[in-house]
């Protein structure tokens, strides 16, 4: 898995005249590694603990290549935060918000997206990509 997302994003940083430079690989190897989502914060620590010369600055501008390679995708929780998972190798799911304690809830639902496509059809519009957020209370909170 991180061979090919490894191979997809020197491909990306190719075309814009970029390296993968090894501390753009350990950012890289270590947001592929995270489980479920992270802040960027969080990623300065695991990288960090992988190379302490690794800085702040260089992991928020890799942040950015990541995502624009779309090996990331960056959500919006809500709070000013923004948080990052894989796009690669996932499927696609949506995401419920606990407005109160913050937990996220992943879920798939295939009648939710052939909605989508039908309105999109209809709607004569292309869909390029989406997030669909839900903001409530979790079974904890409610």
């Amino acid at each position: 898995m991180i061979s090919e997302v490894e191979k997809i994003f020197s491909e990306f940083l190719e075309k814009k005249d970029l390296k993968l430079t090894s501390q753009r690989r350990t950012i890289l190897h270590q947001a592929v590694k995270a489980r479920g989502h992270f802040s960027a914060e969080e990623l300065l620590g695991f990288s960090k603990g992988a190379d302490r010369t690794i800085s702040k600055a260089t992991v928020y501008r890799t942040l950015a290549l990541l995502k624009d390679s779309g090996t990331l995708e960056e959500h919006d929780f809500g709070g000013g935060k923004k948080l990052y998972e894989k796009a690669q190798g996932r499927r696609h799911h949506d995401h419920f918000v606990c407005i109160r304690c913050g937990k996220i809830i992943e879920f798939e639902n295939d009648q939710i997206e052939n909605l989508q496509d039908l309105e999109a059809k209809k709607q004569r519009f292309k869909v390029v990509y989406h997030s669909l957020k839900l903001f409530g209370f979790c079974s904890s909170c409610k």
